[in-house]
């Protein structure tokens, strides 16, 4: 069913040893190819952009000095049921970055992440405030996964299994990303690419896999070993821009998939977990940065996620929204082309 299309063109994993890789005789754990523009022989980085390895010191100062907003413990949603197969195209809302893409009769996954708490472990780690916007048992028939990369809050080990044994669906995902899922669930089908890679899932739904400013890590040892990225659909039904985890930088990332690509009909960019700035920034847009996205990549609709779910940074549950109209009013953008997507949320074009 795919083929491959030649390409054309926090805390615990936040630490990171600066070392020369001369010194530390490393090898990556997860890939093994040629060097790039991107990747240095063992580790992966944002050619161009700001640095996004913090020190154990700025780990510490920033817990230290930095006051976390409170969060409400829970925070009540209406889960929704899909329909088995669109014909068009839809996007459901799942919570944090899972979505689900309904387009030209394929369902596709992003990011899914159905457990409880956000962290190798179910006992401590961030945990959900609000329940998925779909059950896992109302899924319909999964096709394909797209996977951004590894952090926890994006690659959760026990929804992988679950969705390996209901549906054994196609992971997609960026390089060294497949050992880890394979680790994961042995059995499972995957397939892995470089930045602006494309796969066909169908005669007519294509999957590209994008350039993002961010990084990762599983354990303290592997940071930069796998890399990140957005994924750009593009079908009969119209085309759909997962952004992944971003920093800004100086936004040629944007500009370039806006050219590469063209305007998403719809894209999924986040807007929260954003503070303290001076730790976050290099990493995780803030809601003014998502605006100037969406005008990057020249949007029609724009869903903002990666908010709301799990608390990971310091800002306020609704920051994000507060943030986010006052941006669009500055911009001079109708709030209604840019909505802040809560759990059950349902998008068509």
């Amino acid at each position: 069913m795919m083929e491959k299309v030649e390409n054309t063109g926090m805390p615990l994993h936040a630490l990171t040893d600066r070392r020369p890789t001369s010194q530390r005789e490393e090898r990556n754990r997860y890939y093994c190819g040629p060097r790039s523009d991107h990747f240095d022989g063992v580790r992966f980085f944002n050619p161009g952009q700001p640095d996004t390895d913090r020190s154990f010191g700025q780990i510490l100062q920033w817990k230290l000095r930095e006051k976390a907003a409170r969060w409400p413990k829970s925070v009540q949603i209406v889960p929704v049921k899909p329909d088995q197969r669109v014909d068009g195209l839809r996007v459901t809302m799942v919570g944090h970055m899972t979505a689900l893409i309904q387009i030209d009769g394929l369902n596709i996954l992003t990011d899914p992440v159905w457990s409880q708490r956000a962290s190798p472990s179910q006992i401590i780690g961030p945990k959900r405030v609000t329940a998925p916007g779909v059950s896992f048992e109302d899924l319909p028939n999964i096709d394909a996964v797209l996977t951004s990369h590894n952090h926890y809050d994006h690659l959760d080990s026990g929804s992988v299994r679950r969705l390996v044994a209901a549906h054994n669906p196609l992971f997609i995902t960026p390089l060294g990303n497949e050992a880890i899922i394979r680790s994961i669930a042995p059995d499972s089908n995957i397939v892995e690419g470089d930045w602006n890679d494309h796969f066909a899932l169908s005669q007519t739904v294509n999957v590209a896999i994008t350039q993002c400013n961010h990084w990762s890590a599983r354990t303290v040892g592997d940071r930069r070993m796998a890399l990140w990225s957005g994924f750009f659909i593009r079908a009969n039904a119209g085309a759909v821009w997962f952004a992944g985890d971003t920093g800004y930088g100086d936004g040629t990332v944007f500009r370039s998939i806006g050219d590469r690509y063209g305007s998403p009909d719809i894209a999924l960019i986040p807007i929260g977990s954003y503070e303290p700035r001076w730790f976050m920034a290099a990493q995780h847009v803030n809601p003014a940065e998502a605006v100037q996205i969406m005008r990057d990549v020249e949007a029609k609709l724009t869903l903002g996620v990666h908010w709301g779910t799990f608390q990971l940074t310091d800002e306020a549950f609704d920051a994000p929204l507060h943030a986010l109209s006052e941006a669009l009013a500055d911009a001079g953008i109708d709030a209604g082309r840019f909505p802040a997507a809560r759990p059950g949320d349902v998008f068509e074009v």
